[in-house]
């Protein structure tokens, strides 16, 4: 996937945003998400590609559109992968709050990977390339602070680390705290946070604790295209989210995966900001235009495109 391609898969992010951004701060989430959806499906479908969504909004009977195994696409052209979140928080946009996005990632068929991932939880590090080999998801937090300060050349309390504000992340908010480094709480949708710790002018070191694992695929080709490091383990809180992993998945479910088990080979990662966030500007209107701001990745090239688009509304 190279050339005018992804200006193809930046429509595709766009159209997303541009839809969702008509719902932000109305406190509708369900209207928002539907809105992306739709923005984003009707685009992928003009697309010159046999293309299946290996990631997406459910399963064929949770989701309209979007749905794992959903074929879009013209059917002309070569057959790709493609992991989407139309409306990464959801939350954040129906309450015009920072940090949502529209975000695809997509591979060509024997060019690369992305892991069919279970709907289940992940646990999750991601750390920019200064840092990569350097961390072990395995260690105490405590101590991956300290080996991400000595990479980084920081004294551990000039260190952030982003987490998700969830009960469940108490302990680790307290222990990250307690090593003196600063926490950057997410309410809502890890990814955008993800993505930024691979960028040094946002200004955020890592991302620790449990989230979405498609989201962590998402992730993951990102960090991929970045020369970053992802670790994660795959958390479970049924029997049958372990089953169903077991199905999709190939091997140890209980293993670390690393960005390469998750990602790997020639994927492409594309990403619109709605509200303005740690990665992204938001969409803004104008007399006569909309202004959105975009991320286009390659791994096969290392890449990395930043794209301000002006969408004229006149005639």
């Amino acid at each position: 996937m190279q050339g005018k391609e992804h200006l193809d898969f930046l429509r595709v992010t766009e159209a997303a945003a541009l839809n969702a951004s008509k719902w932000v701060g109305k406190g509708d989430r369900n209207s928002a998400d539907n809105a992306a959806c739709e923005g984003m499906r009707s685009t992928l479908g003009t697309l010159d590609m046999k293309g299946v969504i290996v990631i997406g909004e459910g399963e064929r009977d949770e989701a309209p559109m979007l749905y794992i195994g959903e074929e879009v696409g013209t059917g002309n052209g070569p057959e790709v992968h493609i992991a989407v979140d139309p409306l990464e928080g959801t939350n954040l946009c129906a309450n015009g709050t920072p940090n949502a996005i529209a975000v695809l990632a997509a591979t060509v068929v024997g060019e690369g990977h992305l892991m069919h991932a279970p709907d289940c939880y992940m646990d999750k590090l991601v750390v920019g390339p200064e840092c990569k080999g350097i961390v072990d998801i395995t260690l105490p937090p405590r101590v991956n602070v300290r080996l991400m300060a000595k990479a980084l050349g920081k004294d551990t309390d000039e260190l952030i680390i982003g987490v998700l504000d969830r009960p469940r992340h108490t302990q680790l908010i307290h222990e990250l705290r307690e090593t003196g480094c600063r926490v950057h709480l997410i309410s809502d949708g890890d990814v955008s946070v993800a993505i930024a710790v691979l960028d040094p002018d946002a200004g955020i070191d890592g991302l620790m604790g449990i989230g979405g694992a498609p989201e962590g695929v998402i992730s993951a080709a990102a960090v991929l295209c970045y020369g970053g490091d992802m670790q994660a383990k795959l958390v479970f809180t049924s029997d049958e989210q372990r089953e169903r992993a077991k199905r999709m998945g190939d091997g140890d479910i209980d293993r670390v995966f690393y960005t390469e088990d998750l990602a790997r080979g020639h994927v492409m990662f594309a990403a619109t900001g709605i509200t303005s966030g740690d990665l992204l500007k938001g969409v803004s209107y104008h007399r006569g235009y909309v202004k959105t701001e975009s991320i286009v990745m390659y791994s096969s090239t290392g890449s990395i495109r930043r794209i301000q688009t002006v969408h004229r509304t006149d005639p």
